[in-house]
């Protein structure tokens, strides 16, 4: 029952509740002034010791001259790091890790000496033992080392080499000779050439100091499958960024300990990759070739990417014919020298007088086929190879490729790189290439390649390529000449330009 608001003994309680009320807030008051009165002393007392408040005050005062100076020092110190760490990647920033074999040094150390730059670069060579060094080498080659004993470590793959623990290491060892200001590890073999323009250009695009771990797969099937899609083929090269690298070295001797069975060192890293959260970011001109035979139809249908790489050089043929394997890479640093961005890119286009389809990797051949063949037929490689297991199963690969013509009247004028200059007045290449062989007599009445001699490239160098969306160069017949030279204009295409008859 609700109480009546007119009763009594209802109206003596509300009276007695007010009074309180009244009175908790009077004492309220009251405190509140007195907490007032004793800060208001408190402060008093302390503003007038004069001689106390001049010294604290001149203390104050060195004191914060001394920060300032400190501070000085410590934000131009900041501002030199942060100037370092805006400055783009460059080659300083790169420090090599080879692999080597003493037994085969004399003959891999060549394939190194036509890429490294002494006075540019950093880096080592790691063998299993020392070896007699030539007077000569000692300012063409990185610094040769002997790598740690790794005999405490377990190997029980019947088919592999303990050496492949060793080479694993690599990375770690490298990162403890406590070289300054790096920002990526590049691991290769003593038969790995590389183009480090191009390997520069590509490690710009990623944040080094974040976790990377930079390579490519197999050019076999099999081989992806054996080993790890996920996997850098070592031989092909790859990158670390340097915080990854000093994660991995903490954990790197542990790691190889828990996978003794593992056939090579790639797959060891791979596995401590695992380990550590992160995948292969995939870059493909890191390449493996995995192959055996030509590598012509590879590298005349580049895929669209930097060259970065080339590997497995003494299991292929020379990439020029009738040269020898080192030769035949010399040959290629002139149109590298003078457009890195552009060596092995590959234009597709069409000399609609004669109905003929023509291919330029740039830098390195130009093809003449008769008839006329769709740009998606020409961007796939020719099986001039087979695949690492000597058979010629084209379902080997991990791309697409197309036979090599055995019809003698659609078999390509090949044309080989001969020379290449630059004309400063014109801002442009030339690259001149000649035919090496003849083709065999054809019966068709179609217009005969054979007319053309030797085939003549401009190209305006285009550092910026990379930094734009990939798409291929177009290329234009310009004309051919009475003396059998083909003259084939290489370029950005133009609005609305396609491949097309």
């Amino acid at each position: 029952m609700k109480n009546d608001p007119k009763d009594p003994e209802h109206l003596f309680y509300s009276s007695w509740t007010f009074s309180k009320l009244m009175a908790s807030f009077f004492l309220l008051m009251s405190i509140s002034y007195l907490c007032y009165s004793l800060r208001f002393v408190s402060l008093s007392y302390h503003c007038n010791q004069t001689q106390n408040t001049h010294i604290s005050i001149t203390h104050v005062s060195n004191t914060t001259t001394a920060t300032i100076t400190t501070s000085q020092v410590l934000e131009q110190e900041r501002a030199t790091s942060k100037e370092q760490a805006s400055e783009e990647t460059n080659i300083s920033h790169i420090v090599f890790g080879i692999g080597a074999s003493t037994t085969l040094w004399n003959q891999r150390k060549e394939y190194i000496k036509l890429w490294w730059k002494p006075n540019e670069m950093r880096g080592t060579v790691w063998l299993e033992q020392k070896v007699e060094t030539v007077s000569n080498d000692e300012n063409l080659l990185p610094t040769l080392k002997v790598s740690e004993d790794t005999s405490r470590f377990k190997y029980n793959n019947s088919k592999g080499d303990r050496s492949a623990i060793r080479i694993s290491r690599i990375v770690s060892e490298t990162l403890r000779l406590g070289m300054k200001n790096v920002r990526w590890f590049v691991m290769g073999d003593d038969d790995t050439v590389f183009v480090t323009e191009n390997l520069v250009k590509v490690l710009k695009k990623y944040d080094h100091n974040q976790f990377y771990y930079i390579g490519s797969s197999s050019e076999s099937h099999l081989q992806n499958i054996y080993f790890s899609y996920n996997m850098a083929y070592g031989g092909g090269g790859f990158a670390i960024s340097y915080p990854l690298a000093l994660a991995l070295e903490k954990i790197q001797d542990r790691c190889i300990q828990r996978y003794p069975t593992l056939y090579g060192s790639d797959d060891r890293i791979q596995a401590c990759m695992a380990e550590l959260g992160v995948p292969l970011t995939k870059e493909r001109g890191f390449h493996q070739f995995d192959v055996h035979g030509d590598l012509f139809g590879l590298l005349a249908a580049h895929p669209l990417t930097p060259l970065v790489s080339l590997h497995h050089l003494d299991l292929v043929e020379p990439i020029f014919p009738d040269m020898s394997r080192v030769d035949a890479l010399e040959q290629l640093k002139v149109p590298i020298k003078l457009d890195p961005a552009g060596i092995m890119q590959q234009s597709i286009c069409y000399d609609s007088t004669h109905e003929w389809t023509i291919s330029v990797s740039w830098g390195y051949v130009v093809q003449i086929f008769r008839g006329i063949f769709s740009a998606r037929e020409m961007e796939m490689p020719a099986r001039t190879f087979i695949n690492w297991y000597q058979r010629a199963d084209y379902t080997a690969y991990p791309f697409n490729t197309r036979p090599f013509s055995r019809n003698l009247c659609q078999m390509p004028f090949v044309y080989y790189l001969s020379d290449a200059l630059y004309d400063k007045g014109e801002n442009e290449t030339m690259s001149f290439y000649f035919r090496t062989r003849e083709n065999p007599d054809c019966n068709w009445t179609m217009a005969d390649p054979n007319q053309i001699r030797m085939v003549e490239v401009r190209k305006k160098p285009d550092p910026h390529l990379w930094d734009k969306s990939p798409r291929r160069n177009c290329c234009r017949v310009q004309r051919t000449n009475g003396n059998g030279t083909m003259v084939i204009d290489v370029g950005e295409c133009r609005e609305d330009e396609v491949v097309e008859l």
